[in-house]
């Protein structure tokens, strides 16, 4: 005849290798989905970085059309028929108050500002000549351009900033040249006119 309390044991012991068996499944599924769960940051991780940033302004809902035209130190031209060398990219072309309206859901928006944005992507030592061109123009008054370069690493500041007087359609000057050390710095920041649309075409749009 069995002893009453060595029973009591063994079915306390069987209960036991049960929960540690169960706890051990958990625990197990549980590190196998943590390790197959994924950083949200590594989801759709586009190369975002920016080493500079170009801007060019004109007046809010003006219809006329200012192109950017960047030549870098390899002479590659970025603009409008060459929005991105690899180095610098064109983010977004402008025309003025041109294809800046749509429509949603039967109510018309409209964008009113008149800016073209340039990045620099890496640091890339050279010289950079930053133009503009008028490529389109509805009046005979002058229109005002603010031209900005500004360094974004290891902290924002401000390379260049001016303004700049557009005089008609064809009308290209030179913003602003400056240098690229391969240390980051720049210098040689002056405005010695050089025309760069000698080497392009103007006839698109």
């Amino acid at each position: 005849m069995r002893h009453p309390t060595l029973k009591s044991a063994t079915r306390d012991d069987v209960f036991t290798d049960l929960l540690f068996n169960a706890l051990l499944g958990f625990v197990f599924m549980f590190a196998v989905a943590f390790l197959m769960i994924s950083d949200p940051k590594q989801q759709g991780d586009i190369e975002s970085k920016a080493e500079m940033l170009i801007t060019v302004r004109w007046p809010d809902n003006h219809p006329d059309d200012i192109d950017a035209v960047i030549e870098d130190p390899a002479g590659v031209l970025i603009w409008y028929y060459n929005p991105d060398s690899g180095l610098i990219h064109l983010d977004r072309d402008d025309r003025g108050v041109f294809a800046d309206q749509v429509d949603v859901g039967g109510a018309r928006y409209v964008n009113p500002i008149n800016q073209e944005t340039l990045t620099l992507r890496r640091i890339a030592p050279g010289e950079y000549v930053v133009n503009l061109l008028h490529y389109k123009a509805h009046y005979q008054e002058s229109l005002p351009v603010t031209v900005k370069v500004e360094r974004l690493n290891p902290e924002v500041s401000i390379v260049y900033y001016g303004e700049h007087a557009m005089v008609g359609t064809g009308h290209e000057l030179t913003a602003v040249r400056f240098t690229l050390a391969a240390d980051g710095s720049i210098t040689d920041i002056n405005q010695v006119q050089k025309s760069l649309l000698t080497r392009a075409q103007v006839n698109r749009k």
